[in-house]
């Protein structure tokens, strides 16, 4: 059998459980064709097509160019960097940008592509880390925020993003970086994850993953060509894995399926071993001196609502905010509750400034 057979077979294999489908794929095509005709409340976003007040490059500590792009006058006093997630971009922070260009606050937005991710540039595979992402978004703030408070949001990866920073410059928290907004993250035992997937099927995950993301480095032309025979599935999975139980239009699932898609599966792979030896619980005792907001849906399963908990019991002071029914993608999936938290700790910054002044 040919190796893009195997890995179009073990690729929608695994999709297929992922989905809870025991239907058969047959049922599972059918289910995806009902579910891109159902209403689209959410059809004439123009989904990563945002205006920015400013488009430039940051070049990284290797010198990867990374895409960043500002929203929000250039002179404002306090800086909000966001950082987005694992195989995704940018426009992952679609409905928050639009509030923020409406009504920034006084605040500049700083949205950029994490290295290898949308229009920034490839990593060598050797800094596929998230220790360097931590280093990047130290370049991000030397170049785009030299002075000034700041306030760090990051979802999913971009959250641990954050805890690599907080891990490498910890002087930076509570002096510069005033406030933090972890959104759908997690400080490590990603290991342990079941992805939803039933317990029976765990260690078999376990132990085709890693046989999947080395085939992936290496013959990525052949992953390529099977996940594109498993469209259909790809979109049913980014609708179970990344949203929990609300009706969920059918263009932001497309959007989010997308993204996932654009990600070349080389980079991928290139990711995975990073997740499994995460481990940032103690590097984030450093955020007690700071304003943090930690964001989570019940739904959750890619970095589970328990993981947040755990966070939130380090970090006493900070806000816990439970979404009840929504999964990974709580930004997208409940917007307007998400950008009224970061608004508010926005807000809360900047109130801050102004008295110490």
């Amino acid at each position: 059998m040919s190796i893009a057979r195997r890995t179009g077979l073990v690729g929608a294999l695994l999709a297929t459980a992922a989905a809870g489908a025991a239907g058969g794929l047959a049922l599972e095509r059918r289910a995806v064709g009902r579910t891109r005709q159902g209403p689209d409340p959410d059809a004439a976003e123009t989904w990563g097509e945002l205006p920015a007040d400013r488009v430039h490059e940051v070049l990284a500590d290797d010198g990867v160019p990374l895409h960043v792009e500002e929203v929000g006058p250039a002179d404002a006093p306090l800086t909000v960097v966001l950082a987005h997630g694992y195989t995704q971009e940018l426009a992952v922070w679609h409905f928050q940008r639009k509030a923020f260009a409406a009504d920034p606050a006084g605040a500049r937005y700083v949205f950029y592509d994490q290295r290898s991710h949308g229009r920034s540039g490839r990593s060598p595979h050797e800094h596929a880390t998230i220790d360097q992402l931590g280093r990047d978004l130290s370049r991000i703030l030397e170049v785009t925020a030299p002075e000034g408070p700041v306030v760090l949001v990051g979802h999913s990866m971009g959250g641990m993003t954050i805890m690599a920073l907080a891990d490498q410059q910890p002087a930076l928290f509570g002096s510069r970086v005033v406030g933090v907004a972890l959104v759908a993250t997690s400080t490590g035992k990603l290991a342990d994850v079941t992805f939803g997937l039933p317990a029976a099927l765990t260690p078999v995950s376990r132990r085709v993953l890693p046989f999947l993301t080395r085939g992936m480095r290496t013959r990525p032309s052949a992953f390529e060509r099977g996940r594109a025979l498993g469209t259909d599935l790809g979109y049913l999975v980014a609708k179970r894995m990344a949203f929990g139980t609300t009706q969920v239009s059918p263009s932001l699932v497309a959007f989010v399926e997308k993204m996932t898609a654009d990600c070349p599966v080389d980079v991928i792979a290139e990711f995975y071993d990073t997740f499994l030896t995460h481990d940032k619980l103690e590097a984030i005792q450093v955020l007690r001196g700071v304003d943090v907001e930690i964001v989570i849906g019940t739904l959750d399963r890619l970095t589970p609502v328990e993981h947040s908990r755990a966070m939130a019991e380090f970090l006493p002071d900070a806000e816990l905010v439970v979404v009840e029914g929504a999964g990974h993608m709580v930004q997208l999936e409940r917007p307007a509750l998400v950008t009224a938290r970061l608004s508010e700790l926005v807000a809360r910054a900047a109130r801050r400034r102004l008295t110490s002044a």
